[in-house]
């Protein structure tokens, strides 16, 4: 073992989980600590770096807002790293479910999911993760037909398959994808189908099927862009559940599922969920 690792602190202004998909792909676990974002190599990084200020650029772009990252790049001295991660990151209770890294012991009273976090965004402590657990409780029946749009962890589909739903799950990210089933595995459950792409596939993929509850976890500005889609995939009185919602753009999103009403809502922080009713 070197005698120094590299620790890489990144704070963006927004977008957090982007950004820590970003730095997931040079590495296999990051730590989240309050606003930052930390990483850790034997490696110079340097390189990732300087990739964080493109990737903010980039997005910024892409999504026609100012974005910045601060960022921190230190040598230290070494230590077990692993271990002070693995205790840095505890489990959540989420009414009947509990979220909990594979090194933790299971609470039996409750529905246990386990996911370790950073193997792909959704580990149950990011607000709009939090907000969909929490109306998926409340919504998902025995029996209902999911699909989970962006699936990241899983953790989403996981949740519904454990509270007795039929789920299909994709995610445009190919290694996300990968996870997701890996988490099903770990959490001896299992999904109907499995694409990579979004709910414009889903015809290829699994028919012409509709969905009693579809849950889309994702950024605002692609909410915009698939509404007709998702609408199309609803039975009639099915549930739309949206989150990855800031604040700011709730009115935005709002205006465009104007078509279906609005029966339920979780606001934590800055993010929303909105539950709609079609």
């Amino acid at each position: 073992m070197d005698k120094n690792y590299f620790e890489l602190t990144v704070r963006p202004s927004s977008h957090a989980d982007l950004f820590s998909d970003f730095l997931l792909s040079f590495t296999d676990a990051i730590e989240e600590n309050e606003e930052n974002l930390i990483l850790r190599s034997e490696e110079p990084l340097d390189e990732v770096a300087l990739g964080v200020n493109e990737f903010a650029k980039k997005l910024s772009k892409k999504l026609s807002l100012q974005i910045t990252a601060q960022i921190s790049l230190q040598t230290k001295q070494n230590e077990d790293w692993i271990k002070r991660y693995q205790d840095s990151v505890k489990p959540i209770h989420v009414g009947s479910i509990y979220v909990r890294p594979s090194w933790e012991e299971p609470k039996n009273s409750l529905t246990n999911i386990i996911i370790d976090p950073a193997l792909a965004f959704g580990s149950g402590h990011h607000e709009s993760t939090y907000g969909c657990l929490l109306m998926l409780q409340r919504y998902i029946n025995v029996g209902s037909r999911m699909l989970d749009v962006g699936t990241g962890s899983g953790i989403l589909a996981i949740a519904a398959s454990k509270l007795g739903a039929i789920t299909d799950i994709c995610d445009t990210d190919e290694q996300a994808l990968k996870a997701a089933k890996e988490n099903f595995a770990k959490n001896d459950v299992k999904y109907k189908n499995a694409w990579l792409g979004s709910i414009k596939d889903a015809k290829h993929q699994a028919g012409d099927i509709k969905y009693s509850i579809i849950v889309a976890n994702i950024v605002s500005d692609v909410l915009l862009t698939i509404e007709k889609d998702l609408i199309d995939r609803l039975f009639n009185e099915g549930i739309l559940v949206l989150s990855g919602i800031l604040s700011k753009y709730s009115e935005r999103i709002k205006s465009a599922y104007d078509s279906l009403t609005l029966i339920d809502e979780v606001i934590a922080g800055e993010w929303r969920t909105l539950v709609y009713k079609r």
